[in-house]
């Protein structure tokens, strides 16, 4: 199978596609005007402690002020909370960029469980308090109206190492699932780190022969020693750390042995890569080609078409049925329909096979949307068990792929499936979209007679117990029409019944449910 990386790089914004096997399945966008905040190292100052949700805000320096829960914050005269610490279990929830890396993983408890098991629960109150100043990392990125989610557990992602400057401990990534492969790349980093640091091996070191681990850990000590002196010179709120820009990350992440090649379109951007990789990553310079097409790059590979889809709320199927996706503030539902297609043998024969073609849909809409937390899919309701069953199962293998990780729950007696997946970052949607000014988001306007009415209403209030005059109606062009048309009827009795001229003038304000009711004496 062919994978390649095709990016888009220029002057307002860069744009990476994962195309594998001719198939766009993954796409990050990073804007120049709102670059992400994943991995960021700010020196901030707690605004607020919320002892009733365990939690407290932090000021960083951004609109929004950032989230810190008692569980992502380190104290160390205490053995690290089982949350806190699992998070390292999950490559996503490290602070490890924009790029979902999965393979941060097999972190021990932290200590006996018993022993952990008998410590009181930590109290925010007894951890921090306000106006103290913390180094936080951010590990979520702003959403919608919450502010971003940071931690007080840094670490600092390299290509084959995770540097945890402060928790003695030495990890490799779960996708690596040979015992003695583990223990081998386990004891070459031992060999290397110094005491009282931590590291994780990533996926991409599974084979090596550690010699590329000193080198890195030498960098990765460099950054972290930077950042202790730039906090000491710093006043709260600053940022210390950023981490790198999305090509350079790519490169770090996404540019393993499953990509062939990486393909760029910038010749000021491949220069800079090339020199990055050659400073860094010698052995990926042979990978990395510059796009010297006439067609735009993203047209080229078809990365464009699929971005377009990529916004639409229905999806057609193939067999001419089709998923609609409504994307809420709390969850996404998506639901399925037979549309066009009647099948050729019976009804539960058909409503089986539209579920299986909706399952492999849906399964790569939620990666190249990146459509993450609660996931309600209304499948057609099936009669037959073992057709959900079928439904349910394929729905796992379909997902099994995808690097954000995936909780997925059997076919419900309504013929619901929930699933969750792991939201880090923006979706397409929220990222290249915004409400509607006019409906606010939700998908509806007032209809022309419901605006009509709320004229005539208007109308009323406007004329009162006076009788003579003038009332001058300004409307948008299209109620202007309604008002001429089916509702005249109802200006005339208007007219009559308060002794008035009602005059109707178009305006020129795009928003069909604006509108303005003068009385001129």
């Amino acid at each position: 199978m062919s994978t390649l990386l095709v990016v888009n790089a220029a002057t307002e914004e860069t744009r990476v596609a994962l195309v594998e096997n001719r198939v766009v399945t993954e796409i990050y966008i990073d804007r120049t005007r709102s670059r992400g905040t994943i991995g960021n190292i700010f020196k901030g100052r707690v605004s607020k402690v919320l002892p009733g949700m365990e939690a407290s805000f932090v000021d960083i320096g951004l609109h929004k002020a950032a989230f810190l829960h008692v569980d992502d914050i380190r104290d160390a005269s205490t053995m690290p909370p089982p949350r806190a610490f699992h998070k390292f279990d999950v490559g996503e929830e490290t602070a490890d960029d924009t790029i979902e890396t999965d393979d941060i993983d097999d972190i021990d408890d932290g200590g006996d469980v018993a022993t952990r098991a008998a410590l009181p629960p930590r109290l925010i109150t007894d951890l921090i308090k306000e106006g103290q100043e913390l180094l936080v990392q951010v590990v979520k990125e702003p959403m919608g109206t919450k502010g971003p989610r940071v931690t007080t557990y840094l670490t600092f992602p390299g290509r084959y190492l995770v540097y945890m400057p402060d928790i003695d401990h030495v990890g490799v990534s779960r996708k690596i699932e040979d015992e003695e492969e583990r223990e081998r790349l386990r004891r070459l980093v031992e060999e290397t780190r110094q005491p009282t640091e931590g590291y994780v091996v990533r996926t991409v070191s599974e084979g090596g022969d550690g010699r590329e681990f000193e080198r890195e850990a030498q960098f990765l000590r460099k950054l972290w020693a930077n950042v202790i002196a730039r906090s000491e010179n710093s006043p709260a709120p600053a940022l210390l750390h950023s981490d790198l820009d999305l090509i350079t990350r790519t490169v770090r992440d996404l540019l393993n042995d499953d990509v062939d090649r990486l393909i760029i379109d910038s010749p000021t951007e491949y220069d800079r890569l090339l020199q990055f990789v050659n400073n860094f990553l010698p052995e990926l310079a042979p990978r990395i080609e510059l796009y010297e097409g006439e067609e735009l790059i993203f047209d080229h590979f078809g990365v464009e078409m699929e971005l377009s889809r990529a916004l639409r709320r229905r999806v057609w199927l193939r067999s001419g049925g089709y998923i609609v996706i409504d994307q809420t503030e709390a969850l996404t539902a998506i639901d399925v329909n037979t549309g066009r297609f009647v099948g050729q043998r019976n009804l539960e024969d058909t409503i089986l096979k539209t579920n299986l073609e909706a399952v492999d849909e849906i399964a790569y809409q939620l990666r190249l949307r990146n459509i993450g937390g609660i996931i309600i899919i209304d499948f057609i309701d099936m009669e037959i068990l073992e057709h959900r069953q079928k439904v349910y199962e394929q729905l796992v293998a379909a997902t099994a792929a995808d690097k954000a990780r995936t909780t997925i729950y059997p076919v419900s007696e309504l013929g619901l499936v929930e699933m969750t997946r792991k939201r880090v970052r923006e979706n397409l949607g929220r990222t290249m979209m915004e409400p509607c000014p006019q409906c606010d988001g939700t998908g509806y306007v007032k209809s022309g007679t419901t605006i009509a009415y709320d004229l005539f209403r208007e109308v009323r209030r406007v004329a009162g117990r006076n009788t003579g005059g003038t009332i001058t109606i300004t409307a948008h062009p299209d109620i202007v029409d309604l008002l001429y048309g089916e509702e005249r009827l109802t200006l005339d009795e208007l007219e009559l019944a308060f002794q008035c001229r009602i005059q109707v003038e178009a305006s020129h304000d795009p928003f069909s449910d604006h509108f303005k009711v003068e009385r001129i004496a």
